[in-house]
């Protein structure tokens, strides 16, 4: 029988597709652990990343709100310091609600939530070649938000060479590993469920687990060489299926890199399957959510693109799969779970749905993913703001049939572009100009978003 308090594990990896799962049938890459995964879960569809950016996503995520209420408008690094973008401690997020109700919390991986200070420019300077200071230390307290074990860094992209601060570990200790990120923080995670020396967390109370997998975000070159091999003998047609990759140079960098990008994933997809093991052995499978998902896709040459920040589905589009064993029908849904729905959504599983913060933007989809009738939203908000001129960049719209955009800084492109994804999958026409009454309707639609939302572009 389930305990009113389920546990919760969450895992995200980075930059991780929903392409990339082989339960979509998109990808040629192998994921066993979680196809099966998909199998014993609910599987959304069209689960979203309404910012597809590190920082912003992970703000949503645990505040339920969108960026311009949580002030997380763009990545947390050095240059975004002086301009307040990092999550405050006074935001009530989901671990401080869990904490408040008794959970064991613990987070492992990748934070990406504080901007460095002057003490951590050892630890992130010049990493990406750009001078800027990407990694941060987050102190014991209050900028914790309720976590008590904590394993974790900011942003520092040494897949193979990564560094935690443990604990209450000062600034100036931080513990480096010899071994792939992901495969260490899965023996971390398991070593928290199992809880053997019970020094992890408390026994007998219910747990949630972050964990955070930096991969397969870049540099996709460093990943270990067993899930490498492979794919050795793919040549990268053979991987790069989808019929919007550019047959010129625009899809070069994605030719080089695909078999590194699928072999990071099916690396994940292994350490993932040791968590599902563990709480086999511990005896907790029917009495834990489990959510595997992503803060955002990769383009990986699609429309001649790399990496992620537009509403094209293999970057707006991640994989949102739940399992809660006798408790959620298995099964697929076309749901638009927007990112800050995830926080009163889980919350109310978890049987404190009047805890949740009544400054939350997201909805409570429960009863959906309990596979009862439910409100169903019809649009889900895109955006991608420019820190230094809010009210430029690019804002959008999209809903099962449509994906529009709208970018205030366009040059040589139409600013408006509409896509019928029902008719054109790939997102390959743009549709704008032959179909005005859909851009009315939807213009309509982003402007409401944006007045709910906070956002000051609607204000131009």
């Amino acid at each position: 029988m389930a305990t009113p308090h389920p546990n919760i594990v969450f895992v995200f990896p980075d930059q991780f597709r929903q392409q990339a799962l082989g339960c979509m049938n998109a990808d040629p890459v192998r994921t066993p652990n979680l196809d099966r995964f998909a199998a014993q879960s609910l599987v959304l569809t069209h689960a979203v990343s309404n910012y597809p950016v590190c920082s912003p996503y992970r703000a949503m995520l645990f505040t339920g709100r969108y960026p311009f209420h949580n002030h997380v408008t763009g990545n947390c690094y050095s240059e975004t310091r002086s301009r307040g973008v990092f999550l405050r401690p006074e935001h009530r997020c989901i671990t401080d609600v869990l904490h408040d109700a008794g959970y064991s919390l613990g987070y492992i991986g990748k934070y990406h939530l504080d901007t460095p200070g002057s003490d951590d420019a050892r630890f992130g300077e010049g990493l990406r070649g750009d001078g800027r200071i990407w990694d941060a230390y987050t102190p014991p307290g209050p900028r914790r938000h309720g976590i008590d074990f904590w394993h974790s860094y900011g942003c520092c992209d040494r897949h193979m060479r990564p560094h935690y601060w443990i604990g209450n570990a000062p600034v100036d200790q931080p513990t480096e590993f010899g071994e792939w990120s992901v495969k260490h923080e899965t023996d971390v995670a398991v070593d928290y469920i199992l809880n053997q020396e019970r020094i992890h967390r408390v026994p007998g109370k219910p747990f949630a687990l972050f964990v955070a997998f930096n991969p397969p975000h870049t540099p996709f070159d460093q990943v270990p060489p067993q899930y490498l091999d492979m794919y050795r003998h793919a040549e990268p047609e053979q991987l790069l299926n989808r019929p919007n990759l550019p047959a010129d140079d625009g899809a070069e960098a994605a030719r080089r890199w695909v078999r590194h990008y699928f072999a990071a994933v099916t690396g994940i997809d292994e350490q993932f399957g040791r968590i599902l093991l563990a709480l086999d052995d511990a005896g907790l499978r029917d009495d834990t959510i489990v959510v595997f998902t992503a803060d955002h896709g990769e383009m990986m040459g699609s429309h001649g693109r790399m990496h992620k920040d537009v509403i094209y589905d293999e970057s707006f589009l991640v994989p949102f799969l739940i399992r809660w064993p006798g408790r959620l029908p298995a099964r697929r849904d076309d749901l638009l779970l927007s990112v800050p729905d995830i926080m009163p959504t889980l919350l109310t599983l978890a049987g404190l749905r009047r805890a949740v913060p009544p400054e939350v933007d997201g909805r409570d989809r429960s009863d959906i993913f309990l596979g009862k009738p439910g409100d169903r939203p019809e649009s889900a908000l895109y955006l991608a703001p420019k820190l230094d001129a809010p009210r430029r960049g690019k804002r959008g719209i999209r809903t099962h049939r449509w994906a529009y955009v709208v970018d205030r800084d366009a040059t040589e492109s139409d600013p408006k572009l509409l896509f019928d994804c029902l008719e054109d999958p790939y997102q390959l026409r743009n549709v704008a100009a032959e179909r005005p009454e859909a851009v009315r309707e939807l213009e309509a639609t982003l402007r409401d978003w944006l007045a709910r939302t906070g956002d000051p572009w609607s204000e131009e």
